[in-house]
């Protein structure tokens, strides 16, 4: 079974374009950029890039 992630955004300072406020974004597993306090997120131009992990409010993994 694959297991998604979601996470909401909420820290929007530097990421006005790429990232909207309090929107449900998907997360994809990237256990070396957790380590270093970074997610790996599905952005508004569909594409996946890092974001510090505090800029964000949910972190949670879904079945």
């Amino acid at each position: 079974m694959n297991k998604h992630k979601a996470t909401i955004h909420s820290d929007n300072q530097g990421y006005e374009v790429l990232l909207e406020i309090c929107k449900l974004y998907e997360v994809l597993s990237d256990e070396d950029a957790e380590k270093h306090g970074q997610v790996r997120v599905i952005d508004e131009a569909g594409k996946d890039y890092l974001y510090p992990i505090t800029a964000f409010l949910i972190y949670r993994q879904h079945s």
